[in-house]
Protein backbone atom coordinates (compact mmCIF):
# COMPACT_ATOMS: atom_id res chain seq x y z
CA UNK A 1 0.00 0.00 0.00
CA UNK A 2 2.79 2.26 0.72
CA UNK A 3 3.38 3.44 -2.84
CA UNK A 4 0.11 4.49 -4.09
CA UNK A 5 -1.64 7.62 -2.64
CA UNK A 6 -3.28 7.48 0.52
CA UNK A 7 -6.04 10.01 1.81
CA UNK A 8 -5.73 12.19 4.39
CA UNK A 9 -7.53 12.73 7.94
CA UNK A 10 -9.69 15.76 6.05
CA UNK A 11 -11.02 13.32 3.82
CA UNK A 12 -12.76 11.77 6.04
CA UNK A 13 -14.49 14.80 7.40
CA UNK A 14 -17.78 13.84 5.55
CA UNK A 15 -18.43 11.00 7.87
CA UNK A 16 -16.76 12.12 10.91
CA UNK A 17 -17.55 14.35 13.60
CA UNK A 18 -14.38 16.35 14.31
CA UNK A 19 -10.87 16.40 12.96
CA UNK A 20 -9.62 14.11 16.04
CA UNK A 21 -12.57 11.44 15.08
CA UNK A 22 -11.32 11.73 10.92
CA UNK A 23 -7.72 11.03 12.33
CA UNK A 24 -8.71 7.63 14.71
CA UNK A 25 -10.68 6.24 11.54
CA UNK A 26 -8.26 6.53 8.96
CA UNK A 27 -5.70 4.62 11.75
CA UNK A 28 -8.39 1.98 12.06
CA UNK A 29 -8.73 1.63 8.60
CA UNK A 30 -4.59 1.11 8.21
CA UNK A 31 -4.98 -1.09 10.37
CA UNK A 32 -7.50 -3.30 8.73
CA UNK A 33 -5.35 -2.46 5.65
CA UNK A 34 -2.17 -3.26 7.20
CA UNK A 35 -2.86 -6.23 8.92
CA UNK A 36 -2.82 -10.13 7.27
CA UNK A 37 -4.96 -11.66 9.61
CA UNK A 38 -7.55 -9.57 8.42
CA UNK A 39 -8.11 -10.33 5.10
CA UNK A 40 -11.19 -11.01 2.75
CA UNK A 41 -13.95 -7.56 1.97
CA UNK A 42 -12.70 -5.81 5.24
CA UNK A 43 -9.25 -5.21 3.91
CA UNK A 44 -10.26 -4.45 0.92
CA UNK A 45 -12.62 -1.95 1.74
CA UNK A 46 -10.31 -0.21 4.02
CA UNK A 47 -7.74 -0.62 0.95
CA UNK A 48 -10.04 1.40 -1.05
CA UNK A 49 -11.06 3.66 1.06
CA UNK A 50 -7.09 4.80 2.04
CA UNK A 51 -6.66 5.06 -1.44
CA UNK A 52 -9.30 7.15 -2.54
CA UNK A 53 -11.05 4.99 -4.78
CA UNK A 54 -14.03 5.12 -3.06
CA UNK A 55 -15.40 7.46 -0.37
CA UNK A 56 -16.44 5.94 3.14
CA UNK A 57 -19.55 7.13 2.60
CA UNK A 58 -19.63 4.64 -0.30
CA UNK A 59 -18.38 2.10 1.48
CA UNK A 60 -20.66 1.88 4.08
CA UNK A 61 -23.17 1.90 1.39
CA UNK A 62 -21.69 -1.03 -0.31
CA UNK A 63 -23.75 -4.34 1.01
CA UNK A 64 -20.72 -6.89 0.84
CA UNK A 65 -18.76 -4.19 2.92
CA UNK A 66 -20.87 -3.91 5.31
CA UNK A 67 -22.04 -7.61 5.13
CA UNK A 68 -17.90 -7.89 6.28
CA UNK A 69 -18.12 -5.58 8.88
CA UNK A 70 -20.80 -7.28 10.19
CA UNK A 71 -19.42 -11.00 9.84
CA UNK A 72 -16.48 -9.22 11.86
CA UNK A 73 -18.70 -8.07 14.66
CA UNK A 74 -20.43 -11.52 14.79
CA UNK A 75 -17.27 -13.38 15.03
CA UNK A 76 -15.51 -11.09 17.83
CA UNK A 77 -19.28 -11.59 19.90
CA UNK A 78 -19.20 -15.15 19.59
CA UNK A 79 -15.68 -15.28 20.63
CA UNK A 80 -16.46 -13.26 23.17
CA UNK A 81 -19.57 -15.42 24.76
CA UNK A 82 -17.43 -18.44 24.33
CA UNK A 83 -14.41 -16.85 26.78
CA UNK A 84 -13.74 -18.06 30.32
CA UNK A 85 -14.27 -16.03 33.35
CA UNK A 86 -10.13 -15.76 33.57
CA UNK A 87 -9.31 -15.23 29.86
CA UNK A 88 -12.13 -12.35 30.31
CA UNK A 89 -9.87 -10.91 32.96
CA UNK A 90 -6.99 -11.50 30.88
CA UNK A 91 -8.53 -9.74 28.21
CA UNK A 92 -9.53 -6.53 30.30
CA UNK A 93 -5.88 -6.53 31.21
CA UNK A 94 -4.77 -6.45 27.93
CA UNK A 95 -7.31 -4.12 26.47
CA UNK A 96 -6.30 -1.62 29.59
CA UNK A 97 -2.43 -1.78 28.83
CA UNK A 98 -3.46 -1.67 24.96
CA UNK A 99 -5.69 1.47 25.60
CA UNK A 100 -3.07 3.38 27.96
CA UNK A 101 -0.61 3.21 24.68
CA UNK A 102 -2.82 3.55 22.28
CA UNK A 103 -3.98 7.41 24.64
CA UNK A 104 0.06 7.99 24.71
CA UNK A 105 0.09 7.62 21.27
CA UNK A 106 -2.27 9.87 20.16
CA UNK A 107 -1.54 12.38 22.57
CA UNK A 108 1.89 12.03 21.15
CA UNK A 109 0.22 12.76 17.54
CA UNK A 110 -1.98 15.54 19.13
CA UNK A 111 0.62 17.56 20.42
CA UNK A 112 2.95 17.04 17.37
CA UNK A 113 -0.13 17.95 14.73
CA UNK A 114 -1.01 20.77 17.06
CA UNK A 115 1.44 22.76 19.06
CA UNK A 116 4.48 24.24 18.46
CA UNK A 117 7.47 21.59 17.72
CA UNK A 118 9.69 21.02 20.62
CA UNK A 119 12.65 20.43 18.24
CA UNK A 120 13.42 23.98 16.51
CA UNK A 121 16.33 24.63 16.38
CA UNK A 122 16.99 28.52 16.45
CA UNK A 123 20.42 30.08 15.89
CA UNK A 124 21.59 33.60 15.91
CA UNK A 125 21.29 35.59 12.85
CA UNK A 126 24.18 36.70 10.96
CA UNK A 127 24.71 40.36 10.17
CA UNK A 128 21.19 41.10 11.69
CA UNK A 129 20.54 44.12 14.22
CA UNK A 130 20.79 43.59 17.82
CA UNK A 131 20.72 40.56 19.92
CA UNK A 132 24.40 39.78 19.18
CA UNK A 133 27.21 40.05 21.21
CA UNK A 134 30.56 42.22 19.98
CA UNK A 135 33.60 41.56 22.16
Amino acid sequence: MSNERQIQDEDLMDVAADPEQAHRLRKALKTLADNPNVGGKLQEMAREVLSGRIGMKDAIDTPSYMEAIGDRMGEIRRAAENQTQAEREASREQFATWQKKQDEQEDKERAERDGPSLNIVTTPRRGGRGGGHRG
